[in-house]
């Protein structure tokens, strides 16, 4: 229930000239932005606390020659996110982080001006304080929330501290992700770029929160990665950066590429279109040739991991998954449908021309 039906004075728009009223449009967007944003940000970890797990089967498997864990502690699945900024979008994508990844609170911490304003979040066992550099140290993802204008101070504070496998996910649009790199003398780094239609067709909600608007199927979909419904538009480029994200997290744990990519199929090719039942050679796979040019394919040695990727360098040029993602119309539908299914929504027929079957990520796919 909307507790201002009725009490028209209350309301936003009330006392704002008709011929102003156009610009209201720019409310819509931003609530859109925001859902999108979130609801982006959760299937990344949704992906990360997935690929931790799929990482520990393989050091259990019988063939754990295919991962060396020199200096890296086998048990270490848990997903640390940190994320820097209190403000609205900071609170907003904690909450939606706790309930529907779901992330535990323990491995949640956040670092603000204000600690005091997130009492909410506090009381849920989420650490908050001041102390950027603190959180930056300890996390495996960190959410960068701030402001454009505290973006440089917060990097002086951060560029030591981060762990060259943190991944940095960047809200701060103002600042491009050549000028991030500076700042944090960091190559892993994801910021999800939107644009936006001129016919806004506002499905976005007015009063509920983030994490109940990304419980609705009709809202959900709309955030698809391919979906223009709503008039907010991703860039697909984030698609590419989270792929090879994935792959960094690989490398970092030394996981010999023949075995990564046999991840890559279980991560990202659980969700299936009828047509892969009838036909399984139309089902995509993932191959090394999809990530890296057939030359140094040639020459990499089968016990050896994927080469450490610029994440920058990916979002801003042609890669060979660039050409792999745009050519394959049927791995777009994949990636729609895990995307959905993994908010526990699916598509209908009207929205994705087959039926979807689900096959759980266990087993030996590569």
């Amino acid at each position: 229930m909307n507790i201002l039906d009725g009490l028209e004075s209350l309301k936003f728009e009330y006392g704002i000239p008709e011929d102003e009223r156009y610009w209201l449009y720019l409310q819509g967007r931003y609530r859109g932005l925001m859902i999108k944003g979130c609801g982006h940000a959760v299937f990344f970890c949704k992906l990360a606390c997935t690929l931790r797990e799929l990482i520990r089967e393989c050091s259990h498997a019988k063939h754990a020659r295919a991962v060396s864990f020199e200096g890296v502690d086998p048990e270490d699945t848990e997903v640390k996110v940190g994320i820097i900024g209190g403000g609205h979008l900071g609170k907003q994508l904690a909450k939606v982080l706790l309930k529907l990844v779901p992330l535990p609170a323990e491995s949640l911490k956040m670092s603000t001006r204000r600690p005091e304003s997130l009492a909410e979040l506090q009381k849920l066992g989420v650490q908050c304080r001041y102390d950027n550099a603190s959180v930056a140290s300890w996390a495996k993802v960190l959410f960068l929330c701030c402001l454009p204008a505290q973006l440089p101070n917060i990097c002086i504070e951060i560029q030591a501290k981060l762990e060259k496998t943190c991944i940095v996910y960047s809200f701060v649009s103002a600042v491009p992700l050549p000028r991030l790199k500076l700042l944090l003398n960091h190559t892993n780094i994801i910021r999800p770029q939107y644009s936006f239609t001129e016919d806004l067709n506002n499905i976005w909600g007015d009063n509920r929160n983030i994490t109940d608007a990304l419980e609705d199927p009709v809202i959900l979909r709309a955030t698809c990665p391919y979906s223009n419904v709503g008039g907010v538009i991703l860039n697909t480029k984030w698609l590419e950066g989270v792929f090879y994200a994935i792959i960094n997290i690989c490398t970092a744990r030394n996981v010999f590429h023949s075995s990564v990519l046999q991840i890559l199929n279980r991560l990202f090719l659980s969700v299936h279109l009828e047509s892969c039942k009838k036909d399984i050679a139309s089902c995509p796979r993932f191959h090394l040739t999809h990530f890296m040019n057939k030359n140094y394919v040639k020459n990499l040695f089968h016990k050896r991991p994927f080469p450490w990727f610029d994440l920058i360098a990916v979002q801003l040029k042609e890669t060979p998954f660039s050409q792999h993602l745009s050519a394959t119309p049927l791995l777009q539908d994949h990636l729609t449908l895990l995307y959905c299914v993994s908010f526990g929504v699916s598509l209908t027929k009207e929205e994705l021309p087959e039926d979807v079957t689900i096959t759980p990520p266990q087993g030996d796919q590569g």
